[in-house]
């Protein structure tokens, strides 16, 4: 078997053994489903009113010729992406704690496979986001495109988008090693990147300063993808090339930094 070959096999192998955790678990699916449904069924009926009249008296606000309740569903998806991989990291700690890192690394299984192993099984759940947002998405007759295409693209961003922020969590555990400051710093994480993002309001409400925060947020160019594929009309800050060239760069150097990390987790 090639290089290359022997890295997608043990990757997929760990992608499995991840994965497997959660179909013994299959309480953390209903789990996932609480925070979308109160931001679209609660939040979103409420900012949409809200912010519906304030776009239909302020010229110029670019949210293009859909609903606030249509351009904010993809925003949320992005978020629920988000807050669900920001804490992956914390499974790992455990696994620290367990012994199951120390067997791992001891493995032939090179440091690069084992991240992106546990990114891909990251991904995989973050499909579980992306049905539950279609799902209410339909129930609650928001206008989404549901052409085939589309929704595979849509897939493919949840994918990319859950594999970095989980990859990014496993950074920040290699870091702290502890679960208490994990736990701190992740919740001190997710807000700031929610809200520095294009995902429940345009860029163009932000002060300049924030704009530029949000160009360095990753979040934005997940938000700025689902927008463009889930919402006919939607205004799009980037192309889909550009949003998915950003996520993948971003993503391919937190899986070398993390490669590069792990092993400091038994130290």
């Amino acid at each position: 078997m090639s290089v290359p070959g022997e890295f997608v096999a043990k990757s997929l192998a760990i992608a499995q053994m991840e994965l497997k955790k959660l179909f013994r678990d299959p309480t953390e699916l209903f789990s996932r489903a609480v925070q979308p449904v109160l931001w679209l069924a609660v939040f979103g009926q409420v900012f949409s009113r809200v912010f519906s009249r304030v776009f239909s008296r302020v010229r110029g606000i670019p949210i293009g010729s859909v609903g606030y309740l249509a351009f904010m569903t993809p925003g949320i998806l992005a978020q629920s992406v988000l807050f669900a991989a920001i804490f992956y990291g914390i499974a790992v700690i455990w696994e620290r704690d367990l012994g199951v890192i120390h067997k791992l690394l001891v493995s032939p299984c090179p440091r690069s496979a084992l991240v992106f192993g546990k990114a891909i099984s990251a991904g995989v759940r973050g499909l579980v986001q992306a049905a539950i947002i279609y799902l209410l998405a339909l129930v609650m007759h928001i206008p989404i495109r549901t052409d085939p295409l589309a929704v595979l693209g849509v897939l493919s961003a949840v994918v990319l988008g859950s594999a970095l922020f989980a990859t990014f969590s496993l950074i920040i555990a290699c870091i702290v090693k502890t679960r208490e400051r994990f736990m701190g710093i992740g919740q001190v994480l997710t807000m700031p990147l929610f809200f520095a993002s294009n995902a429940i309001y345009p860029l163009a409400l932000m002060p300049p300063w924030l704009r530029v925060v949000a160009g360095f947020n990753p979040l934005t160019y997940l938000v700025d993808a689902l927008r463009a594929l889930m919402i006919t009309g939607a205004p799009a800050s980037h192309s889909l090339v550009a949003n998915f060239l950003v996520l993948t760069v971003v993503f391919v150097l937190f899986v070398i930094v993390a490669a590069r990390l792990y092993p400091t987790l038994v130290e």
